[in-house]
């Protein structure tokens, strides 16, 4: 039922910025912004149940949870920099918007650099 609300938000706030981007193009960005942090906002609490099942998987394989938590905000720093992203596209900035994605990467390789150091000391180790 989510997705059907979701999409409603969606389709009334496309259909009104459509409408006023002929009188006020500036209200009409606005209305597409709004939405889009609307959106956004609405899916965050969905994602308790993607943490606890890899909570759970962390205990389970007694993977170490620096590890986990490097991998949540890995998952926060993709999904923000591509909604952050997204609107400067929407609004027209594509070049801040390509700024925003490189800095989203460039931060994600900064903080997944521990775990490829472990992995690579790992398979060093298992060679012969």
């Amino acid at each position: 039922m989510d997705i059907i609300q979701i999409v409603v938000i969606g389709l009334v706030s496309t259909i009104l910025a459509l409408i006023l981007k002929k009188q006020s193009p500036e209200i009409a960005l606005m209305v597409s912004i709004a939405a889009s942090v609307l959106i956004f906002f609405s899916v965050i609490p969905k994602f308790d149940a993607v943490l606890s099942v890899l909570k759970d998987l962390s205990s389970n394989v007694s993977i170490g949870k620096d590890y986990i938590y490097t991998i949540f905000k890995i998952i926060g720093i993709a999904y923000i920099a591509e909604f952050g992203a997204q609107l400067c596209k929407d609004a027209g900035e594509s070049s801040i918007a390509s700024k925003i994605e490189l800095s989203g990467k460039v931060l994600i390789m900064v903080i997944s650099a521990p775990i490829i150091m472990s992995l690579l000391n790992l398979i060093l180790v298992m060679l012969p």
